[in-house]
């Protein structure tokens, strides 16, 4: 039975008592408001609902999943970097990810004092579950962040579901690219796993990569957690209104991931006759990896015609990742890819 113990989460935020805002003591809509130091004066002069109470209504509308289990943060780096703050305890737990894999994992565990275990992904970007087996048994271990989508690879990463099952701590599955996939959510999983998280984001399908907005997806008592250690108004005002004008427009969201999908598949079918591409990587994402014959040379030459990709040649051996842009974007990639 898995239980929310100081085996699991750090006992200090479990003895914690939540910082009470002056929103969180009063939540009405009218009144005089004196309450929270805020000048009276002007359009963006008072503090934003802290628990963003309309947007989780919506998104609980859309994802099908109770309010009480959504978290909304500050961009789905907010959302891991809070996981760590919970779970685990800085100079002493360890977590675990994946390599090649998103970078800003690195980060936060270097931030907050973890030991980051990276295993290498096998040939076919998918997990090597007999090198995970050798650091189950590893006390110190309590997090796994696992990206499936994964960046910068592209592709769906199978068998979560097993580590689920392994795992006696918990596991974060970030789905920032899983609206560009014709697989499932972890969502639906939520009930079943409670050591789960699923992390999304606006930043990525919904084009609202400004507004920073991100999302976690897990028990209402991991919710409780996140809710215990997030900054007092963690989302602005401006940036709510933001993403609930986009969920009130989903026929217009999916019109326009129509396009990126179709386009992916165009790019990809154009890279194949182009001479420096040497191998393209099936992608579940809105993006695609390549592999060149020259890396380095092939991104100094674009970016020479003004056309930006990414090179990961530091993780993948001469990489390059392109993300699907407008018609027009892609045809001038292409054809600068063409002529090199």
């Amino acid at each position: 039975m898995f239980e929310l113990d100081d085996n699991i989460v750090r006992k200090n935020i479990l003895n914690l008592k939540p910082y009470s805002s002056a929103r969180d003591e009063f939540s009405g809509d009218d009144g005089v408001f004196l309450d929270a130091n805020e000048n009276p004066f002007g359009e963006l002069n008072r503090y934003p609902d802290p628990y963003q109470k309309e947007l989780k209504k919506k998104l609980s509308e859309i994802k099908s999943i109770p309010s009480e289990n959504i978290f909304i943060g500050n961009g789905s780096d907010e959302v891991i970097d809070l996981t760590f703050r919970i779970f685990c305890n800085p100079g002493k737990d360890k977590a675990l990810t994946f390599s090649p894999g998103y970078g800003m994992y690195d980060i936060s565990a270097q931030i907050n004092d973890i030991e980051l275990i990276k295993v290498p992904l096998n040939q076919s970007f998918q997990i090597d579950f007999d090198a995970v087996e050798k650091c189950l048994n590893d006390k110190a271990l309590k997090l796994i962040l696992v990206c499936s989508p994964n960046n910068p690879t592209g592709n769906i990463i199978d068998n979560i579901e097993l580590l689920l099952q392994k795992f006696k701590g918990i596991v974060v599955i970030d789905e920032a690219y899983i609206d560009f996939s014709k697989t499932d959510s972890f969502i639906t999983k939520i009930k079943a796993f409670p050591n789960l998280i699923v992390s999304q984001t606006f930043s990525k399908a919904w084009g609202l990569a400004a507004s920073r907005v991100g999302t976690a997806y897990a028990s209402d008592q991991v919710i409780s957690l996140f809710n215990k250690v997030k900054p007092p108004y963690n989302v602005s005002g401006l940036n709510q209104k933001a993403v609930l004008k986009a969920l009130k427009n989903y026929s217009e969201f999916e019109k326009r991931k129509s396009i990126i999908l179709e386009q992916k598949s165009w790019v990809e079918k154009q890279l194949q006759g182009i001479p420096v591409v040497k191998k393209v990587y099936h992608s579940d994402s809105n993006f695609i990896l390549v592999e060149v014959t020259d890396s380095d040379n092939v991104y100094n030459k674009l970016i020479r015609k003004k056309v930006i990709i990414r090179n990961r040649n530091s993780l993948v051996k001469n990489c390059i990742r392109i993300t699907v842009g407008t018609p027009e974007e892609n045809k001038t990639l292409i054809k600068e890819l063409s002529e090199l």
